[in-house]
């Protein structure tokens, strides 16, 4: 008597889904990325908002004749603590003459090069690090004596998008496990026609033909 198995052979069924997984696994690392990188940017430049607003407010009422002292806010923040937003007003050759922000005790050196691109384009927004772990976005505008920097904490922002980061990954790795699972399942309960019988059934057991007896 011989015994021929037709139990699934899982190495076909192994490269058959990953065939069927390929694809939509590209596919949806492809829709993650794109998901993750719209909202990234939009979270970043909407964080740009309140500082454009509050610079040229602070433009306008120093062309009015306000004092640069009078024209921040009062409040002296520490960028190392605060997530509120400050004001620095320069004048036409990058010095400052009033500030609502320190670190440290001090005014922090704003980076003057960004003036160049301010002059040439009455607008730049920078990403601000003034020490390691310290990131804000700031706007900086022209006003008829110099330059007008409004800024504000990345920090809030950046967390946003840890979590949306998170929240993406994890539905990323979700999405990939369930069709993997479904592509093993698709293999299993429609298989090639030229493959053996590929049913999660019991195995089958062919006889071998008994010669007869004369």
């Amino acid at each position: 008597m011989r015994h021929v198995s037709t139990a699934p052979a899982w190495a076909a069924v192994l490269t058959r889904a990953l065939a069927i997984w390929l694809p939509i696994a590209a596919a949806t690392t492809g829709l993650a990325v794109i998901v993750y990188g719209a909202v990234q940017q939009n979270l970043r430049l909407t964080a740009d908002d309140a500082q454009v607003a509050l610079a040229v407010r602070t433009a306008a009422h120093l062309d009015a004749g306000t004092p640069p002292s009078a024209a921040v806010p009062a409040e002296q923040l520490d960028l190392a603590r605060s997530l509120d937003p400050f004001v620095l007003v320069f004048d036409a050759d990058g010095h400052v003459l009033a500030s609502s922000a320190t670190l440290h005790g001090r005014v922090p050196d704003y980076p003057v090069g960004v003036f160049d691109t301010v002059r040439a384009r009455g607008e730049d927004r920078v990403t601000w690090q003034p020490e390691n772990g310290l990131r804000n976005a700031t706007v900086a505008v022209a006003w008829q004596g110099g330059f007008v920097v409004a800024g504000r904490s990345l920090r809030p922002t950046e967390q946003h998008v840890d979590q949306i980061g998170r929240v993406v990954g994890a539905g990323w790795l979700a999405t990939l496990t369930l069709v993997a699972a479904a592509a093993v399942v698709a293999t299993l309960i429609n298989p090639p026609r030229d493959w053996p019988t590929f049913g999660l059934g019991p195995r089958r057991i062919t006889r071998a033909a008994q010669p007869s007896s004369s």
